[in-house]
């Protein structure tokens, strides 16, 4: 939220959607802004922000519609044993508890599925139970505006022409229970709009072999790019210049010390010389963000590509940097 409104991208509402919020952050939130209600803790939280702003929130109450997304468990977030959304048997808990709060004011159910979605059909799934729960709220005197089913659509990573669903699609295969429901629709496409704007630049220190298998050693590693490692995550790899030398199989590797610090593995290439750049493909989506200190790797820079353009849009992290945290 600081950072639109430093960027001047507020809109007339944001969504604040994490399972957990801090007390204190609460009062930041309320104005222009949906949030989210994920627990008991969650609802009295915000009503307790509201009584001292002396101001109404417009809530969410998330949904957990126990789907399975068909993805990495560790990015499946709407089935029954994730950590995500309130338990639906306690549903008329919620909605008596909002009722009888001043300034709350429930305008809408949320739920997400999880990440790097291939099928429609599973949004559709979501869509028709969600609706049901939308019938069962209105019932209960409430004027719900919104339903949103989150986002999660995949990229090809891959890089093999797979042709999946686009914001579009998944908005048309859900369109006809849209209509019925007389409701605004809201999804987070993210992923899909941003995944493939971005691309990590390494160098190659070096290859070696164990005598069973051969490394590629680049300067990133998965303090820059953890997907791979947290979650067995493919990301395509290219080398950036012409390279002559002999095709091998590799697993293409970083200098922190985690046998789980690896960019990929099992891949065909050209055997790279030193200095040599190699490129991973599709980061632009919980890359950087997810991206650390760990074994003291500072953070690389971030460039913008504007045609023959290349322009600096964050700096490089230093040492001097990271020291000024502590009281040394």
């Amino acid at each position: 939220l600081n950072i639109s409104r430093v960027l001047n991208t507020l809109s007339e509402y944001n969504i604040h959607k994490k399972n957990t919020t801090i007390l204190d952050k609460f009062t930041y939130l309320i104005e222009n802004n949906l949030i989210n209600i994920d627990s008991e803790f969650d609802l009295q939280h915000i009503q307790q922000a509201t009584e001292k702003a002396k101001k109404q929130a417009n809530v969410l109450l998330r949904v957990n519609p126990d789907i399975e997304p068909q993805v990495h468990p560790y990015v499946s977030t709407g089935i029954k044993d994730s950590k995500f959304g309130i338990q639906n048997n306690k549903l008329d808990w919620f909605l008596d508890s909002i009722k009888s709060s001043t300034f709350l004011n429930l305008v809408g159910i949320h739920c997400h599925l999880g990440s790097t979605i291939e099928q429609t059909q599973i949004f559709y799934d979501a869509t028709v139970l969600m609706s049901k729960f939308v019938e069962i709220i209105r019932s209960r005197g409430f004027e719900l505006k919104y339903l949103n089913i989150g986002g999660g659509l995949g990229i090809d990573y891959h890089k093999q022409g797979k042709n999946l669903p686009t914001p579009l699609e998944l908005i048309n295969s859900i369109r006809q229970i849209l209509e019925s429901l007389d409701i605004s629709l809201i999804i987070e496409p993210g992923r899909s709009i941003v995944g493939n704007t971005s691309i990590l630049v390494n160098r190659v220190i070096g290859t070696k072999s164990n005598g069973n298998k051969n490394f590629a050693v680049v300067d990133g590693s998965m303090a820059e790019l953890i997907r791979p490692s947290l979650y067995n995550a493919y990301h395509h790899i290219d080398l950036i210049e012409p390279c002559k030398g002999q095709l091998k199989t590799f697993d293409i590797v970083g200098p922190v010390c985690e046998s789980a610090d690896f960019l990929a593995k099992d891949r065909l290439l050209t055997s790279p010389i030193e200095g040599m750049g190699l490129a991973v493909w599709d980061v632009g989506a919980y890359c950087q963000v997810m991206s650390s200190n760990y074994n003291l790797k500072m953070r690389p820079p971030e460039y913008w590509v504007d045609g023959k353009q290349l322009i600096q849009i964050r700096k490089k992290e230093r040492m001097e940097d990271y020291l000024k945290l502590f009281n040394i």
